[in-house]
């Protein structure tokens, strides 16, 4: 009876022993699949959240960018406003020194006298350097004999009949104009030429349209 007994309780051992090693392994499989899929889930969350953090970054680099040209446009147009009112405030100066200058130039003329040559050349002197100072900051005489009429640059107070010179040539320059940096700031006063036979030509012409 012992011996039956030992023998019904190895069988039912071995049962339980190859139950235990087959739950066991299906443990195993188990866990081994739960930490792929932990791992898996880690790495796709990190991809995502670099993938953010990449696009933040452009995001940032793009407004950097945008907010650095915008400051250099702003301090280019400020850099610009200062030059243009500081060169419209040396312009206002330069019209209020014209007069000044005409002074100078109208005394040179006057004394030709040899008893005033030492008064003279110290009057040429302060007239150079007074010239000299207003051409470095932009200042420029209009060359106006002999050149055509141009109203944006000179004024006529006179014509004056010539048949040597084509209609409309300056002849005279009785006040000398300026310009500073490209702009009229006085125009040249002039004398310019017309034509008698294109005159007489205009009013025959006109005649002849009255007697029609």
């Amino acid at each position: 009876m012992d011996e039956r007994e030992h023998e019904s309780r190895e069988p039912r051992e071995g049962v339980i022993e190859f139950n235990s090693r087959s739950r066991t392994g299906q443990e195993g499989a188990d866990l081994g699949a739960g930490a792929h899929s932990t791992e898996g889930a880690d790495v796709a969350s990190l991809t995502e959240r670099l993938a953010r953090l990449q696009t933040e970054k452009d995001e940032l680099m793009q407004t950097l960018v945008r907010r650095q040209a915008d400051f250099e446009n702003y301090r280019k147009r400020v850099e610009r406003e200062r030059q243009e009112d500081r060169r419209h405030g040396i312009g206002r100066l330069i019209e209020d020194l014209l007069p000044v200058l005409d002074a100078f130039e109208r005394a040179l003329k006057a004394h030709d006298d040899p008893a005033y040559e030492e008064y003279r050349k110290g009057l040429d002197l302060i007239y150079r350097q007074l010239w000299d100072t207003l051409a470095r900051h932009g200042l420029e005489r209009i060359v106006a004999s002999g050149k055509p009429f141009d109203p944006y640059y000179h004024q006529a107070i006179e014509r004056v009949e010539s048949a040597e010179h084509p209609e409309g040539t300056i002849l005279d320059v009785l006040q000398d104009g300026f310009l500073f940096h490209g702009r009229v700031v006085r125009p040249s006063v002039v004398r310019v030429s017309f034509s008698a036979s294109q005159s007489d030509g205009g009013k025959s012409s006109v005649a002849q349209r009255n007697s029609k």
